[in-house]
């Protein structure tokens, strides 16, 4: 089985801007700063949701949707879902519900929960992420004490994502597999 843990990058190529392309962006992404600024806290916003709502899948989202892989998203960007995946784990929220970086995040649980997923002979297949956010830190720690392979794509995604898939005889259907061990482990 695969499991994708997408960041950033992975819609660099949709034209959606990283956050360490934009110096200053992530402090504005806190409910401190949007409390004490809360104009130049809309704009940055507003200018998300337009960068946000221009973007289209590029092949990479397209990929991952294809072979029916799950995906564990930092990204509000809703890319994942417009390219027809299925199971989908935006933990930071969406367009209309942000979880900035000061605030809980509610989805993390469950992230933790479908890494656990993973075993011996599985994949979690991290793409466009940076060791700034710690959470994409411990879920690739949780994917390698678990037995997991942990394959990271930095650069390129657009086109490594499918060739890394194409490449794995165990990329299609992940989902099938995901679901049924999650409906075993609860049951």
């Amino acid at each position: 089985m695969i499991l994708a843990l997408t960041g950033a990058g992975i819609s660099a190529a949709s034209g959606i801007p990283t956050f360490q392309a934009q110096p200053g962006v992530r402090r504005k992404l806190t409910r401190s700063f949007a409390s004490k600024h809360p104009d130049a806290h809309r704009e940055v916003i507003r200018t998300m949701e337009e960068a946000c709502r221009k973007a289209e899948p590029n092949d990479a989202h397209l990929a991952l949707a294809e072979f029916h892989v799950p995906v564990i998203t930092m990204n509000v960007d809703e890319l994942h879902q417009r390219a027809g995946s299925a199971f989908v784990l935006p933990i930071h929220g969406s367009l209309p519900e942000i979880v900035l970086y000061d605030d809980p995040a509610p989805l993390y649980p469950t992230a933790f929960e479908w890494v656990l997923q993973l075993g011996d002979y599985d994949t979690l297949l991290v793409i466009g992420t940076s060791y700034f956010t710690a959470i994409a830190v411990e879920l690739k720690k949780l994917a390698q004490r678990c037995g997991a392979r942990v394959v990271e794509i930095d650069q390129d995604a657009e086109h490594q994502v499918r060739a890394f898939l194409e490449n794995n005889h165990m990329a299609k259907n992940s989902d099938q597999v995901f679901y049924a061990r999650r409906n075993e482990r609860k049951g």
